[in-house]
């Protein structure tokens, strides 16, 4: 009697046991369906979001996405990347901390992740913590990128030697040389060992800048101001008209140290000869103003000879401040050609411009030309507003 119950119960227990895992198994399966339909739902419309340059609603639907599938590290990169584009660097921290804290991570998005939140830190401003997550990126995909981004950290810290070791770790790769920036690191190397009476620790760091750049003016300019200093003229000057001589563009620069050497050496006409050429070449208000200072009985004649070259402002203005001090005479061709100057100098300011889109025109316009809106120009000239 017990047997034929217990078979019995077993006969109705097993349909009962099937049909209630299949029940089971349906809702489960249609959960995980409507999962999966919800998240992409989400993940698409924070994409239509961001096409549409709306950040905020993209940031909520991309957070619901992950909320429905927060195993996926996709959406964890996608919102990490936007909440530092919107500058909540917090989140965008918290973000990537998390994604590298996830133990299933692949290498791969783990040194993603590194490279984002050494991003986080670097936009937030927090150049410690920054240059602690970039150094982990040695021997990554993203090592190149670590070693830029550190750069740009030891110039903002004014941290030279290790600017000058990162150069070097960069110099030969594929972002191009970077002897020109270490050239002006050992400069400013020199400019501290000056500050620190310590000449010939500058001269040492100014000798590597002129070696690493050869071209560059810089270290040449300070090498000759601290040769005068220690009252070596004559070398200083030297350095100075090779300077010159080998880039002409430079002169304007050099204009108040070269007429200075120059009374000290009893070297006006060489530095002189070298001022015309560069001013033949390209005329420049520092070059007429040295030929000026080394020839000041033909001070009239040459700012005379740059104003019909030139039309400049600061030109006009030193021949006027000029005339009320010193023996400066204003001819009618040095009046004619200041007048030149002035009148195409003002030009610009005698336009009318579009309040809406900036738009300049010689006449008033009704309509604006460039953005089409109508009585956008305000009836004053540029100079007046």
């Amino acid at each position: 009697m017990n047997w034929a119950f217990d078979a019995t119960t077993l006969l109705w227990a097993l349909p009962l046991t099937f049909t209630c895992g299949w029940l089971a198994s349906r809702l489960d399966v249609r959960q995980w369906r409507r999962s999966e339909q919800q998240a992409p739902k989400a993940y698409f419309r924070g994409l239509n979001f961001l096409l549409n340059e709306q950040q905020d609603q993209a940031i909520d639907a991309f957070i619901e996405a992950v909320q429905h599938d927060p195993e996926t590290s996709e959406l964890h990169f996608a919102l990490g990347n936007l909440f530092r584009r919107r500058g909540d660097y917090d989140r965008a921290v918290r973000v990537h901390e998390h994604l590298l804290a996830r133990s299933d991570l692949s290498q791969a998005d783990r040194q993603r992740a590194q490279h984002g939140l050494a991003m986080d830190f670097l936009k937030a401003g927090l150049l410690d913590r920054a240059e602690s997550a970039l150094r982990k990126l040695d021997g990554t995909p993203y090592a190149t990128e670590a070693q830029l981004a550190l750069l740009t950290i030891f110039e903002r810290s004014r941290d030279w030697v290790q600017a000058i070791d990162t150069a070097s770790k960069l110099e030969g790769g594929n972002r191009g040389s970077f002897q020109s920036r270490s050239a002006h690191y050992h400069c400013e190397l020199a400019a501290q060992a000056l500050h620190t009476s310590q000449p010939d620790q500058a001269k040492q760091h100014l000798e590597i800048a002129k070696t690493l750049s050869p071209q560059a003016a810089r270290p040449s300019i300070a090498l000759a101001n601290v040769y005068a200093a220690a009252g070596d003229d004559d070398k200083a000057l030297t350095l100075l008209l090779n300077l010159a001589n080998a880039t002409p563009h430079i002169v304007p620069l050099l204009c108040t140290q070269l007429v200075q050497l120059a009374n000290k050496c009893q070297a006006q006409d060489r530095v002189l000869a070298l001022l015309q050429f560069a001013d033949n070449v390209a005329p420049s208000i520092d070059v007429t103003q040295a030929m000026s200072a080394l020839q000041p009985q033909a001070t009239t004649a040459l700012f005379e000879s740059h104003l019909n070259r030139q039309a400049s402002l600061a030109a006009v203005a030193y021949v006027l401040a000029d005339n009320n001090r010193t023996h400066t005479e204003t001819t009618e061709a040095l009046t004619k050609a200041m007048t030149s100057a002035i009148t195409k100098a003002a030009a610009p300011l005698t336009r009318y411009r579009c309040a809406a889109c900036g738009f300049e025109a010689k006449t008033y316009f009704w309509q604006c030309p460039g953005c089409q809106g109508w009585e956008t120009f305000p009836a004053r000239r540029v100079e007046e507003l």
